[in-house]
């Protein structure tokens, strides 16, 4: 029996962005999953666990293009067919304590060898007490198989590994079995296939087509909900038809006590608190049962022998909504761009070829050798530590933001320093470009936001919109956002591009995001719909603009959040900490999906989705490769930390400032 074994190194999240963005097929995910449930092939009471995919085993043709060939992922076996979950709900009501409504289990010892009876018979003896199954109720066919999980009255099981492998042999009777002879007189032989089944090989390559479809990988994260995630217990799954509301142990009982040869692992309580709505018989569940609160040693061997046949629930992996997979239906050219100004997602014709997509795939390029990164040049042109970076979009003209409280201009071309301007003797914290280049905006730790006209050389308006320090300022769609330590991120309308020679302006507070504590940073999706926030206490906060609502909020760093920025494509975000972790977040569920360590904290980045340009607290650039969940990279660049970072939008110049005072220009060779 061939299966194909994965050693459980990372957590269940580690493995998700990775299935999320292609790298992992859903069968290998699956797998992975299932390791990390402890089930394996090794033990028939917790054998891997698979979907049925496929509803349509009747169709001369499978026709993978329409939705109602597939099963609907969203419900269990028990509830896929209506009029037997209403009988089943009927009888759950009339049913004493403790209830259930499933008189069987999706995985058991006993399914697992109903599948593999033509490769395990001596396991299906030693089970059976020396004689095979009724003739009838043997895996004689796919579609009838199918059927009596539909409508049999206990009959819910899923499907194993093998029906998405490449070993034909648990549908083949080669070892030419006796396995009795149905009520038809034929012979139980080779299971039967489908219709749209040439061969068993031809059956097991249609079937892994099927898992790995656009239909099953939209929505294969609602099957992980109910049976490794969040709706495997509690009212998510009751209302799914699919598990408990309430199966724990007694307070104080140990969880999972025993792992033994051959032997399930312990349950928790048989003395249990009420087992509430069980879907499922409350010994099937991680915590159900406590072993070593039994005296009497036949109670123990009867509840094991019980436990062992009926089927175990795996172990919760996800205790959130697990993340969709990202099915990409049509190219995008979307990304914000060096100037401030972004594209939104649009569907481009097959075998067109915009200006984007060339702009794209330079982006592609340049990212698959940004370990080839190579310094070019450093000016020290601060007196204490850079903060902000603006470039002009022609690249000619570099603006700079200090601790020194000065916004300086640097010519690229003729490597000098044109412009020195001082607004307060605070520090300031960040700086940016309008559209048009005309107008330069910086925060400051003095509670305000400062407009320098460029044309003008001279300060043209100011902003006192908080009660502390500014933090970081970003623009989007003629919109300004600032994050400040007084707790807030306040929206701002009314900026023009250009500031006119006129000194006052009408700001519009559009929005005011409330924090607990101060906000040090913060950053906006693509289409400006979304705005991420990191605080001195470690949360990232994920806004609905729209709304000015929370969406998420996870407290994932110890110690303040230094940099936070959206995907590319909106998906997820990347957030670094003075505790060194870069996390990776799951913007539509929440979910912490990928953690990685550094030694040292990583002050500011930039990401394409995959791979992440860092800067460290040591004064290292360091390249990650979040997929292989590393560091693939370390490149010296300042003698201090690096406190910001910039990139064109080719993404092949990159230039650093540093508490070194110097910024630190950047080229892309390969």
């Amino acid at each position: 029996m061939k299966f194909e074994h994965h050693v459980a190194e990372h957590s269940a999240e580690s493995y998700t962005l990775q299935w999320q963005r292609g790298h992992l097929s859903n069968y290998q995910y699956l797998l992975h999953l299932n390791s990390l449930a402890d089930r394996s092939c090794n033990d028939l009471s917790q054998y891997p666990v698979f979907p049925w995919v496929v509803s349509d085993y009747s169709s001369p043709e499978l026709d993978l293009s329409n939705p109602g060939t597939f099963r609907d992922l969203s419900k269990p076996v028990g509830a896929l067919n209506k009029e037997r979950l209403e009988r089943l709900l009927a009888r759950y009501q009339e049913m004493p304590e403790p209830k259930f409504m499933y008189g069987s289990h999706y995985s058991s010892p006993g399914y697992v060898l109903f599948y593999l009876v033509r490769i395990a018979p001596e396991y299906m003896l030693c089970l059976q007490n020396g004689r095979f199954d009724n003739a009838d109720r043997m895996f004689n066919s796919i579609a009838e198989t199918w059927k009596n999980c539909l409508d049999g009255a206990t009959d819910f099981k899923e499907l194993i590994p093998e029906f998405y492998g490449d070993d034909i042999s648990f549908l083949v009777n080669s070892l030419k079995l006796d396995l009795g002879k149905r009520q038809g007189g034929q012979m139980v032989d080779d299971v039967e296939l489908p219709p749209w089944a040439q061969s068993p090989e031809d059956f097991l390559r249609k079937s892994r087509e099927a898992l790995e479809s656009s239909y099953v990988s939209e929505h294969l994260h609602e099957w992980i909900d109910l049976v490794f995630g969040y709706k495997q217990k509690g009212a998510d799954a009751v209302g799914a038809h699919n598990g408990n509301r309430d199966v724990g142990p007694t307070p104080g009982t140990p969880g999972r006590a025993v792992q033994g040869a051959g032997l399930p692992r312990s349950r928790g309580a048989l003395t249990q608190k009420d087992p509430g709505t069980t879907v499922f018989h409350p010994l099937t569940y991680e915590g159900g049962v406590d072993l070593n609160s039994m005296e009497d040693p036949d109670e123990k061997v009867a509840v094991l022998t019980q436990i062992l046949e009926f089927g175990q629930t795996p172990k919760q992996l996800f205790a959130t909504p697990h993340p969709r997979r990202i099915t990409p239906r049509f190219k995008s050219g979307s990304q914000p761009s060096s100037c401030n100004a972004s594209t939104a997602d649009s569907p481009v014709s097959p075998g067109e070829e915009s200006f984007e997509d060339l702009t794209e795939e330079s982006r592609t390029l340049a990212w698959s050798n940004i370990t080839k990164l190579q310094l070019y040049e450093q000016h020290r042109i601060h007196k204490e530590a850079v903060t902000g970076i603006a470039v002009s979009c022609n690249g000619s003209s570099i603006f700079t933001t200090s601790q020194d409280s000065t916004l300086k201009m640097f010519s690229k071309e003729s490597k000098m320093l044109q412009r020195s301007i001082s607004f307060s003797n605070m520090a300031l914290s960040s700086c940016l470009l309008l559209p048009g280049d005309a107008t330069v905006i910086s925060s400051s730790w003095d509670n305000n936001i400062y407009f320098y006209s460029v044309a003008f050389g001279r300060r043209q308006d100011t902003l006192m919109g908080h009660d502390d320090a500014v933090s970081k300022i970003c623009w989007l769609d003629s919109r300004l956002y600032s994050a400040s330590w007084d707790s807030t991120v306040k929206v701002w309308s009314g900026v023009p591009p250009e500031m006119s020679a006129a000194r006052r302006h009408q700001f519009d507070l559009l929005a005011e995001l409330e924090h607990d504590v101060g906000v040090d940073t913060i950053s906006l999706n693509a289409a400006g719909t979304l705005l991420v926030s990191g605080t001195r206490e470690g949360t990232v906060t994920i806004w609905d603009l729209a709304t000015a609502t929370i969406l998420h909020q996870i407290p994932c760093h110890s110690g303040t959040v230094c940099d936070t920025a959206f995907s590319p494509d909106s998906r997820h975000v990347l957030s670094t900490g003075e505790d060194g972790c870069l996390n990776v977040i799951d913007v539509q569920t929440g979910m912490l999906i990928s953690s990685m360590t550094s030694d040292e904290p990583q002050r500011c980045f930039i990401w394409d989705g995959n791979s992440v340009l860092s800067g460290s607290q040591s004064g290292e650039l360091l390249v990650w490769d979040l997929l292989g969940g590393r560091s693939t990279e370390r490149i010296r660049g300042h003698a201090g930390a690096v406190t910001c970072m910039w990139m064109n939008e080719q993404c092949s110049s990159v230039i650093t400032g540093g508490e070194d005072r110097q910024i630190t220009f950047w080229n892309l060779q390969y």
